[in-house]
């Protein structure tokens, strides 16, 4: 139960909304979802997926060139020829989807998010799009396959670094897309020059990684600053999550003494499917931002019981 304001007023903060969902008062009705995100996320999902696996049904990618054959799963016969490593990857949409679910909820996205909550259904979107952009490499082998794999890591680590930024330099959306754009097409174009490094392989890998740094770095400067107030419990197991991942990933090389290429239970599908929990974990990072002295909305909950 709640109290009353002394001049009688409820204390809750009220939440702006389509008055289509709150009979024209502004107020958000307690449970109402806005859905959208789930609409946009959802769409996301079935149109890239319906894409991803005709284009390797009929050959659209191209030829298979052995891209992603320094993984150790071996190459079957048939349209889909890395099976863990491209059905692993729905974890993907999965994540995703669980975003744009979590999203839907306004008062749960923390002081940004909330501000504008457009960009909770956009991480959404590019989280899904993960999936489909790995599957392209590990169904086809294709080189086509494997620049858009890389095209969907960069997605990811882009915005992880833009809005980052845009938090750290108290801007707005504007700064945001732009650092995202030059985020990607430096990655691209890093990745298409070629090139190898150690341990990462590809120097794609390295460009991606070294964004995902930059970015965690811009979050512990954000923590420092105690206000607004930042996460760090989701942060923190986001990154431990994404460790493990790439431990796991060192060894499904195709020449680490663990590979076994022909079992379904590859050390590459397990890094797609933690990936796509430090990428839910991360979210819910950037959700649990607040303002200073303001708890969060789990905490709110908890006491209005």
């Amino acid at each position: 139960m709640t109290s009353a304001a002394p001049d009688g007023r409820d204390p809750r903060p009220v939440v702006a909304t389509d008055p289509r969902r709150t009979g024209g008062s502004g107020r958000r009705r307690p449970g109402a979802r806005d859905l959208r995100p789930l609409l946009v996320a959802g769409l996301t999902a079935v149109i890239s997926l319906s894409l991803v696996l005709a284009a390797a049904r009929f050959g659209w990618l191209g030829p298979d060139v052995g891209r992603g054959d320094g993984f150790c799963e071996a190459a079957r016969p048939g349209w889909i020829r890395q099976p863990a490593n491209t059905w692993s990857n729905l974890a993907f949409v999965i994540a995703g989807l669980a975003v744009a679910w979590y999203a839907a909820d306004r008062v749960r996205l923390g002081l940004t998010l909330g501000a504008h909550p457009g960009l909770a259904t956009a991480y959404a979107v590019l989280v899904v799009l993960l999936g489909p952009g790995s599957m392209a490499m590990h169904a086809t082998q294709s080189d086509l396959g494997g620049h858009l794999d890389l095209l969907s890591m960069f997605l990811v680590s882009g915005f992880a670094l833009a809005y980052a930024l845009m938090r750290f330099l108290h801007r707005g959306p504007g700064l945001m897309a732009a650092v995202f754009v030059v985020a990607v097409v430096l990655g691209m174009a890093v990745h298409l020059r070629g090139g190898s490094v150690a341990v990462l392989g590809h120097l794609g890998n390295a460009a991606f990684a070294a964004q995902l740094w930059v970015a965690v770095g811009l979050e512990v400067a954000l923590i420092r600053r105690r206000s607004p107030r930042q996460d760090v419990w989701f942060g923190v197991a986001s990154l431990a999550t994404l460790t493990l991942a790439f431990v796991i990933w060192t060894t499904g090389q195709r020449d680490h003494a663990w590979c076994n290429p022909d079992t379904l239970l590859q050390q590459h599908g397990a890094w797609h499917i933690l990936c796509a929990l430090a990428a839910y974990l991360l979210f819910r990072h950037y959700a649990a931002e607040r303002a200073a002295g303001i708890p969060d909305a789990g905490n709110r909950g908890a006491q209005r019981q």
